[in-house]
């Protein structure tokens, strides 16, 4: 039987709505979408990219947890309410996933709260023995 682990990042949104952070089923990683919330502050910075960096520090600190990194990232997902604020976003995407090339989606939808300009969500393959 395949063990299945929560992650959990401290925020207060997985006690509140009922979710983890990431979820590690065998050698696959799942990380829910993530905002630019710092969790430890439970603030969010103004600005798209800044937003767009502290995503990707939340997931890089969950999938650490989880025995892999951003090279181990086999699909992302990022989901914006604006379209236009992409673009600004992409040198900070390409700091850490130029090099890997995950699969990758744009969504333009609503997000949970007014403040939050993006979210990025990840799904990874751990290295083999981790």
């Amino acid at each position: 039987m395949t063990e299945r682990r929560a992650i959990l990042s401290g925020s207060t949104f997985e006690e509140q709505i009922g979710y983890a952070r990431a979820v590690v089923v065998g050698d696959e990683v799942f990380v829910s979408g993530t905002t630019g919330f710092d969790y430890r502050t439970m603030t969010i910075a103004d600005g798209v990219v800044e937003q767009a960096d502290q995503c990707l520090r939340n997931i890089g600190e969950a999938l650490a947890e989880a025995g892999c990194g951003f090279a181990d990232v086999v699909r992302v997902r990022y989901l914006l309410p604006q379209r236009e604020e992409f673009e600004p976003c992409w040198p900070v995407l390409r700091r850490y996933f130029g090099e890997v090339r995950p699969a990758a989606t744009m969504m333009v939808c609503g997000l949970a709260d007014p403040r939050m300009r993006i979210e990025i969500e990840v799904d990874a393959r751990r290295p083999a023995g981790e």
